[in-house]
């Protein structure tokens, strides 16, 4: 198993959920920008559940080394690398933070996924599972930097699901809608609309056992998403989202 992220709270909530679940791993390779971190999950999942993991160092502001990866193999990836920066109007005019934005969600994650996705199509076989948001189905004021990227993602993962289709590999997009996670912390979040990693974990996994394409952490967002892609733009741009 390949995990792109690995300090994402709901990347290592679905590792736990799928060992858990009795499956097992010749190794997991976590990849991070925060090997000292990454390292003490390692440790974890060792102990816990007997599963042996390789940490990897992947910081995309730098340059990557290809070779690196070379003999990574799997026949599952999980990516939850992310990046929510600041859409406040400071933010919005902060050049290097757009790009960051930009760059880690999307525009310096894409080579690296298509690396791996490589690997899987020469097997044909496995699961790719990309973390998209809901945020990238509409613009809106409140994150449209961000949505824009993700937007961009959710795309190539729906690209990638219909080339890969014949090549006998699934391709799973979940979208999140408020997550209780570091990125999001202190942010004023509905309880109601707002998972936990494990609670998203067990659904990631479900709908990684069901091979389903398109997931949202919480059901109530496919439909509260629906009804913002809906309203008619002349009313829309007036609106405070």
């Amino acid at each position: 198993m390949i995990v792109l992220g690995s300090t994402s709270e709901v990347a290592q909530a679905f590792v736990e959920k799928v060992l858990q679940e009795g499956e097992r791993f010749e190794k997991i390779y976590l990849l991070s920008s925060n090997k000292e971190t990454t390292e003490r999950f390692a440790r974890h999942i060792d102990v816990k559940f007997l599963q042996h993991a390789e940490v990897i160092e992947l910081d995309l502001m730098k340059e990557i080394d290809y070779n690196s990866l070379e003999n990574i193999h799997s026949n599952v990836l999980f990516c939850a690398i992310g990046y929510l920066g600041d859409d406040t109007e400071v933010g919005l005019y902060d050049h290097k933070n757009t790009e960051k934005i930009i760059d880690v969600n999307y525009s310096k994650l894409i080579p690296v996924l298509n690396h791996f996705v490589q690997k899987f199509e020469s097997k044909r076989s496995g699961t790719i599972i990309g973390l998209s948001s809901v945020a990238g189905e509409r613009g809106r004021q409140s994150n449209f930097i961000y949505g824009s990227a993700k937007a961009a993602f959710t795309a190539y993962l729906s690209g990638l699901r219909n080339y890969l289709f014949d090549k006998k590999v699934h391709v799973l997009t979940i979208k999140p809608g408020f997550m209780a996670t570091k990125m999001t912390e202190g942010l004023p979040l509905n309880a109601k609309l707002t998972a936990s990693p494990k609670q998203a974990a067990a659904c990631i996994f479900k709908a990684y056992k069901n091979k389903k394409d398109v997931a949202y952490v919480l059901p109530v967002w496919g439909v509260i998403m629906l009804i913002i892609k809906n309203i008619p733009e002349r009313i829309f741009k007036k609106l405070k989202l």
